[in-house]
């Protein structure tokens, strides 16, 4: 077993193979409204917060573009779709939680998503009692990639970042955790790793029946 004593995940694309269908939801308004390369700048949004996101699409596609016309009916799509329990748990998510939680780390949540999501994702999933602590992305000044997220968490939970894991799938995730000096893993799901995030990772895992083994086996 790994000497730590904390591991802090991010959820979208880590806990939930939720990111994969946002997108869906925004290519399907995209379709309808001709909006073109609707995944480029979607794949600089993930995990960053609706903020920043925001900006990005504007980037992309002018500033008079309504974002947040778009994010509310992506939004209410997805959750239409996904609700009560409906939405997939990645693989190995709830054996890694549990095995965690029997070895007596501590367990944190760090997601850019808003606290009123990722507490309903959580409750619906019966994941959210394994997590001491759940930071999201509207109680941080910064969004990820600045480190403010991980440092709350760990902070909150009274661990310091060099004993704690965290478990990222983004680019942003990634830059975020090591930029606060965690031991970051990453376990990829859109996004393949580039040769940065594998200088910022212990470790690249593929999936976290993986990660459990890499953390608490080997």
């Amino acid at each position: 077993m790994k000497d730590f004593d904390a591991v802090i995940f991010d959820m979208d694309g880590v806990i939930f193979d939720s990111e994969i269908k946002v997108i869906e939801c925004w290519e399907e308004l995209a379709e309808r409204d001709g909006l073109k390369n609707i995944r480029e700048p979607l794949n600089q949004c993930l995990g960053v917060t609706r903020d920043t996101s925001r900006g990005i699409m504007k980037a992309f596609y002018g500033e008079t573009f309504p974002y947040d016309e778009y994010a509310k009916e992506a939004s209410a799509l997805f959750h239409s779709r996904y609700d009560g329990g409906r939405l997939p748990v990645k693989p190995g998510a709830r054996e890694l939680l549990t095995g965690l939680k029997a070895s007596g780390k501590k367990l944190a949540l760090a997601s850019s998503t808003r606290r009123k999501s990722v507490e309903q994702m959580l409750g619906d999933a019966r994941l959210l009692s394994f997590f001491d602590r759940v930071i999201c992305g509207d109680m941080v000044t910064r969004s990820k990639p600045a480190p403010d997220i991980f440092l709350r968490a760990c902070e909150e939970t009274g661990v310091s970042p060099d004993r704690a894991y965290a478990i990222e799938d983004s680019y942003n995730g990634i830059r975020s955790a090591a930029a606060g000096g965690l031991r970051t893993i990453m376990v990829p799901d859109l996004m393949p790793p580039t040769e940065e995030m594998r200088q910022l990772s212990e470790a690249v895992l593929k999936d976290l029946h993986e990660a459990r083994r890499w953390l608490l086996e080997e």
